[in-house]
């Protein structure tokens, strides 16, 4: 696997386990939809989240937010109702993204946005 790829699974990883530790319950993970992929499907309370999970290993270049540009939102976002669907949903949903920054051999940053978009 390629070095960023690893990056950005260890990134989804501690996403995930951050979730978890919030009281989050996580339904899916690399869910896809052709070519579109939700990073994490997860429970908070009774609303459906997708979350999608930017890791960078520092915020030299930029801030890894800003990596969530209107294509990637609408990308996610037919994603989403795909998976809604697909699933048949009838509940709340929200758009979240948590930002990763460090790597494996340093203590990461994370940063949750709720309703990012």
């Amino acid at each position: 696997m390629a070095e960023h790829n690893d990056l950005g699974k260890w990134g989804e990883d501690l996403a995930a386990d951050y979730l978890q530790r919030k009281g989050y319950v996580i339904l899916e993970r690399d869910w896809r939809s052709g070519h579109r992929d939700l990073d994490i499907i997860a429970l908070d309370g009774d609303v459906v989240v997708f979350v999608e999970v930017k890791t960078r290993r520092n915020r030299l270049f930029t801030d890894p937010v800003d990596a969530v540009g209107y294509q990637k939102i609408r990308n996610l976002q037919q994603a989403a109702n795909h998976y809604v669907k697909y699933r048949r949903i009838n509940r709340d949903i929200r758009f979240d993204i948590v930002c990763v920054t460090g790597t494996s051999d340093s203590e990461a940053d994370i940063e949750h946005i709720e309703g990012a978009f």
